[in-house]
């Protein structure tokens, strides 16, 4: 079955390069949603960019540029690996509007309106106060809407979260976290949110970080899909996908970017603890793109219907990316 499936990684930030390539495509991923920049303003995110022209040019018998819904059942058609551009931070918008449509030109198709601080747009999940939404914020999800940007709230605070989905005329995303029943972190998501985020139309992406699940690296398979299955009875089987926030074969050196930017001189630990310090050991079911297969069987055994693993599988994410990415 999963070979027949559009498959839909949420969220990646691997160290790309040809093998990388290859093992999604061994995988059976049609689509991944994959992370440029994090903390890059606009003249590094043009470099971004470019790096991937390159990768598109170097690759083109495995990966191919989604600039539209189209594009990712076009890739199915040829066999060919979507990849679509995302931001995880607001930075490459910097403080002016006008660069929401210059990026979204330049097929940026998803942008956090947070990392884990406070932004120019709205609270992460990191301050101790989260103070909502900025004016800043809510101009520019208005202009989201209007280019067919998908606001993306993964690693924003909860009254941000509620206010951007009460905000935005589109569906948001959360595209890569889990509940916070399942596993308490800073980073995963109360039952308000994602209950106001499936009634909103919106879509959950499950992320495979041990960091996010319960038991860390040794979480199983079962215990996976058991929360999968809680999260489909919670918000409908219909606002839920994947999001797997793998981030392959990165040095130490990304980490440490991801985490601290240039906005701090110590070392951020993440959630606090220095057991956190490094990347987390791979998740015996999940170690690579290879084994995305074991997630479908996965969702098999634990009792969902072929219809209802291929919306999770992907289709979920296809319909809401037919609408949110077409311009008003």
């Amino acid at each position: 079955m999963h070979s027949d499936l559009i498959v839909i990684d949420g969220l990646q930030y691997s160290n790309w390069d040809r093998t990388i390539f290859e093992q999604l495509h061994q995988g059976g991923v049609t689509m991944v949603h994959a992370t440029i920049v994090y903390h890059e303003q606009i003249r590094e995110t043009l470099l971004r960019i470019a790096e991937w022209n390159r990768h598109f040019e170097q690759s083109s018998d495995l990966i191919m540029p989604v600039k539209s819904a189209a594009d990712i059942r076009l890739a199915k058609q040829l066999g060919k690996v979507g990849i679509m551009f995302g931001a995880q931070n607001c930075s490459p918008i910097e403080d002016d509007i006008g660069m929401v449509e210059v990026m979204r030109e330049l097929n940026l198709m998803i942008m956090q309106l947070t990392y884990n601080n406070q932004s120019l747009l709205a609270c992460g999940c990191y301050e101790a106060e989260d103070s909502g939404v900025t004016r800043f914020g809510r101009q520019v999800i208005k202009e989201m809407n209007r280019v067919g940007m998908i606001v993306d709230m993964s690693h924003s605070a909860e009254r941000s979260t509620l206010e951007a989905i009460e905000i935005s005329e589109r569906p948001i995303v959360i595209s890569h976290a889990n509940p916070n029943t399942f596993h308490m972190a800073k980073r995963n998501k109360s039952d308000r949110v994602l209950k106001a985020l499936g009634a909103s139309g919106g879509l959950l992406g499950f992320s495979l970080y041990p960091f996010h699940l319960k038991n860390g690296s040794d979480c199983t398979l079962n215990e996976f899909c058991e929360m999968v299955a809680d999260t489909a009875e919670l918000m409908g089987v219909d606002h839920i996908g994947i999001g797997t926030d793998l981030c392959q074969e990165q040095p130490h050196s990304v980490l440490e970017w991801m985490r601290n930017g240039r906005w701090s001189k110590d070392t951020d630990y993440g959630e606090g603890s220095k057991a956190n310090a490094d990347w987390p050991k791979p998740l015996a079911w999940f170690r690579d793109s290879r084994d995305f297969p074991n997630i479908t069987n996965g969702l098999l055994a634990r009792g969902f219907s072929p219809p209802e693993v291929t919306k999770i599988m992907g289709q979920n994410w296809l319909n809401l990316l037919d609408d949110g990415l077409k311009a008003t």
